[in-house]
């Protein structure tokens, strides 16, 4: 089946620049978290495409319709993300190209609104593929831009550790300026973990002895920018364990890292 593509394009200037495309998106069948072949090989197509190369990152969000309860097609949507990152990975997608997998559950409907509910309700059981080329810093720059991840280089962690270094803390006093002359950015806490099996998905804090590391590292800087002023309604904080290693020495994925969500 013809896959069903809305394209925008956001030029960002500069000289490291952001390329995002909106969704490129695969169906599901009612109450199926299971592709048929076609859609599969719309994926292919994607993925098989010349311009694919171009792109540094992979964001993926699932939706239901909305039929069935809140929880239900929370958990389904899920599953609609993980099926697709499954055939990405199967495809040879590296694992720390794909940068969110979030289910996002049911697009609710005003059925009086609505022209065909059953084709409406047919493009609401999909996932979202979106391919950036993204911007990505060392640094908090001065005007950041949505897509932009901000990778800073001295917030690393001691190994099994979700506490703060001194370090650590001016390198967030220095992006707190940033943040509290541009008050209306938004933004992710991306924690991760390095130096374990594969059998596992976080790491155990040496603090809690619970197997929730990332999120506890991505937590500590949340509560740290919180102390500091930040409303926390501009941010989230989510642990992504052990699936983005960036492939260098170990310690560099003892971090957090910041995803700009909106401007």
């Amino acid at each position: 089946m013809k896959i069903y593509i809305k394209i925008m394009l956001l030029l960002y200037g500069g000289l490291l620049s952001g390329q995002v495309t909106a969704p490129q998106s695969v169906y599901f069948d009612f109450d199926k978290f299971a592709l048929n072949k076609n859609q599969i090989n719309s994926i292919i197509g994607l993925i098989n495409s010349p311009s694919f190369l171009q792109y540094d990152a992979i964001q993926l969000y699932g939706y239901c319709d909305d039929r069935g309860t809140e929880d239900y097609n929370y958990k389904l949507s899920n599953n609609r993300v993980a099926t697709v990152q499954k055939i990405l990975l199967s495809l040879g997608v590296t694992q720390n190209k794909i940068f969110i997998c979030e289910g996002k559950g049911r697009v609710l409907l005003d059925k009086e609104w609505v022209e065909n509910i059953e084709k409406t309700r047919y493009n609401n059981r999909r996932v979202d593929l979106i391919f950036i080329k993204n911007a990505i810093y060392t640094y908090f720059p001065a005007s950041p831009k949505v897509g932009d991840l901000i990778t800073l280089d001295k917030i690393n962690f001691d190994k099994g550790s979700s506490v703060l270094t001194q370090k650590a803390k001016k390198e967030l006093d220095r992006a707190l300026i940033i943040l509290e002359k541009n008050k209306s950015i938004r933004f992710e806490i991306k924690g991760h973990v390095c130096c374990t099996p594969s059998i596992y998905t976080d790491a155990i804090d040496q603090e809690t002895q619970q197997r929730n590391l990332s999120i506890n590292r991505a937590k500590t800087v949340f509560s740290y920018f919180r102390s500091k002023g930040i409303s926390p309604y501009r941010m989230v904080y989510k642990g992504y364990g052990n699936r983005f290693p960036l492939g260098k020495e170990d310690a560099l994925d003892r971090r957090v890292e910041f995803l700009i969500t909106k401007i």
